[in-house]
């Protein structure tokens, strides 16, 4: 078979060129142009006798009314955590992009999911281009799975991949990973943008032509982005983000795009002897284990997706020189200073000339305003030197006028908080409960100054 001839596009101007330059001949846009190879065009002449590209057939064109909308087979993996990230589970022809820090799990999970998609009868494949076949034998051991029947094909050519796909038409199949995938249409080396690009795309139309779902394994960045081209992640139909701290025992998995499923979900594990196991109870992960109340910590809830989660806000206010410090870990910085105005401008509590440090328990990263509340009563009781009463949890967004603003879904954190045995809350009003939550008292308030005198009242 010819190769077909390799060209460089533009992904400024979408030119071409047949050769790489430093400047697009169209759009004078500097290192711009990217390798990529060009699909043969099938020719014919026109009535006036010019030579065009023969076009393909459409599709029917219908109305949507026309269209029957049937719900998509799933295909549980057998590990909960995984599946509610997934929405439920592999969805046939789906392509899902999962990315992480090296060693944070990623091959242990897949090839703990897959084993077991194999058990309930599934076909299925590993393609491993990054370890040799013995080394995956070697971890399937490890892991407690001695006599797993997955097939394994250590193979990085597109090509050779492309051909066992067609012959084995298995259900599932895992890449691992695709920055090590090259084909012989490209010239650049295996892991380049053009090559990425290229071997992810044939993969994403093998999938949606034979209803293979392939899970790719990408590399990220030191920034913690996936490395390769931005077109990746809209190219699949998933993608999850391994989190966490390889020096602890549990890991994150977090969906930031799904089209069969809910965005920003997430599942938790905890890496064991035997692998990740599901966390049937997270909330327990972000809660320290204090006996009693201490000063400067205070329990919100927060929602991951569909689930509310308990996360303890720690802060520490310390005496700070002429250039007092903002560190935050798992909350934005830039979000700190501004409470940290309003806290001064409305509820008269200064820490202009203060350390101050504020820090989500456990490793999670909460990027919804509705933490506001319980950041600054928790830096108010670090201050003071008083605790916030035993059982006490907060959660609502502060504006800059000092109003306390609603936090979604408030009914469903009160819930799960009053679950976990927690019997006092300091809430938005527009989140206040109908009816009452039984072995809780809820205090709703409109400003964070009613929010603050509550607080000293239960002193």
């Amino acid at each position: 078979m010819a190769k077909d001839k390799t060209i460089f596009t533009c992904n400024e101007c979408g030119g071409t060129s047949a050769r790489w330059m430093g400047k697009c001949p169209s759009c004078n846009a500097w290192n711009s142009l990217i390798e990529s190879a060009s699909e043969p065009a099938a020719t014919g002449k026109n009535r006036f006798g010019s030579v065009h590209a023969s076009l393909a057939p459409t599709s029917e064109v219908l109305p949507l009314s026309q269209i029957e909308a049937a719900d998509f087979e799933r295909h549980p993996t057998g590990i909960d955590e995984l599946d509610r990230v997934l929405g439920g589970g592999m969805v046939e022809g789906g392509v899902v992009l999962i990315g992480g820090d090296p060693g944070i799990g990623k091959s242990t999970l897949l090839l703990q999911a897959v084993d077991a998609l194999q058990r309930s009868g599934m076909n299925t494949l590993y393609v491993t281009g990054e370890e040799s076949g013995a080394q995956v034998a070697m971890r399937s051991r490890r892991l407690g799975l001695p006599d797993s029947q997955v097939p394994v094909l250590p193979e990085i050519q597109l090509e050779k991949i492309l051909h066992t796909l067609q012959a084995r038409q298995p259900n599932i199949a895992i890449i691992d990973s695709i920055q090590t995938v090259y084909s012989d249409q490209l010239t650049s080396a295996p892991g380049s943008v053009a090559q990425v690009r290229e071997c992810a795309a044939h993969l994403t139309r093998t999938a949606k032509a034979t209803g293979t779902s392939i899970v790719l394994v990408g590399h990220v960045t030191k920034e913690g982005a996936l490395a390769g081209p931005r077109v990746l992640e809209h190219m699949v139909d998933t993608v999850l983000y391994f989190e966490g701290d390889t020096h602890s025992n549990f890991r994150l998995i977090r969906a930031i795009k799904n089209r069969f499923g809910a965005v920003n979900e997430i599942g938790v594990f905890a890496m064991t002897e035997k692998g990740l196991k599901g966390v049937s109870n997270p909330s327990a992960i972000f809660l320290s284990q204090h006996s009693e109340p201490v000063p400067g910590s205070c329990v919100m809830v927060t929602l991951e997706g569909t689930r509310p989660l308990l996360v303890e806000i720690q802060a520490l206010v310390d005496s700070g020189g002429p250039s007092p410090r903002r560190l935050s870990v798992g909350l934005d910085r830039d979000r700190l200073a501004m409470l940290l105005a309003v806290l001064h401008r409305h509820a008269g509590v200064a820490c202009m000339d203060q350390d101050v440090f504020v820090n989500a328990v456990g490793g999670v990263r909460i990027s919804e305003p509705a933490a506001d509340l319980a950041v600054m009563l928790a830096i108010t009781s670090s201050l003071r030197g008083k605790a916030l009463p035993k059982g006490f949890i907060a959660f609502g967004e502060v504006g800059l006028a000092g109003e306390v603003r609603p936090a979604p879904r408030g009914q469903d954190r009160l819930k799960e908080a009053a679950k976990l045995g927690y019997t006092t809350a300091i809430i938005p009003k527009a989140n206040a409960p109908k009816t009452a939550i039984p072995g809780m008292q809820v205090h709703a308030v409109e400003r964070i100054e009613e929010a603050m005198s509550v607080v000293r009242e239960l002193d």
